[in-house]
């Protein structure tokens, strides 16, 4: 049986000039983390794949970059779409992953157990997008470290318990760790391994 029609679609419409777009925006996310941003050059993932996480996907994945799936994207249409527009090779051992994704809801494993790169080359080890049901309205945190001010403040929705003590953990392993990219939607923010977060009071 050939690929489902959902496999075959949702690309970018010009896959260089959106590519290049999402890849800008990604590195300003890095540089500024907790700002939120807009993914422009739509992609139209299968579910439960969101439209900016699918466009991160577009972008960044490839033949040479295995990609890890949370359970519900992997019993998805979301495999063979990757595997038609990017090529890249699916993985179920989250140590080999460049590029790990969540669907919302999803329970979140010990940072740990992705790659986090090695003293000498830190930066491989993987990215993990989050995809959330939204980025504002939720547990107030802030941020602090390099690229932010003095403070910034983000409300993601349906982030668990656990998030805080495994992103502390994850700093902890500084210049080695992994990034991540929270998602809802066609919308983004990125944390870098170097931003603090603790909880604010409320």
């Amino acid at each position: 049986m050939g690929l489902k029609i959902e496999a075959l679609t949702g690309g970018f419409a010009d896959p260089v000039f959106h590519a290049q777009s999402v890849f800008k925006m990604l590195m300003d996310g890095m540089a500024r983390p907790g700002m939120i941003q807009t993914v422009q050059p739509e992609a139209a993932p299968p579910a439960p794949l969101g439209s900016a996480a699918g466009a991160i996907a577009l972008t960044l994945c490839d033949h040479d970059t295995p990609v890890w799936l949370s359970q519900g994207l992997a019993k998805s249409a979301v495999p063979d779409w990757l595997g038609f527009h990017t090529g890249a090779p699916l993985t179920t051992e989250k140590a080999e992953a460049r590029f790990a994704f969540t669907e919302a809801g999803t329970t979140l494993c010990p940072f740990s157990l992705f790659a986090s790169g090695t003293q000498e080359y830190p930066d491989r080890s993987t990215t993990l997008v989050i995809e959330l049901s939204a980025l504002e309205g939720g547990r107030r945190l802030a941020l602090m470290g390099p690229g932010i001010q003095s403070v910034t403040e983000i409300a993601p929705v349906g982030l668990p318990e656990t998030f805080l003590r495994l992103w502390t953990e994850n700093r902890g392993l500084f210049p080695r760790g992994i990034d991540i990219v929270l998602t809802s939607g066609n919308r983004l923010l990125c944390l870098p391994r170097t931003t603090k977060i603790t909880a604010m009071e409320i």
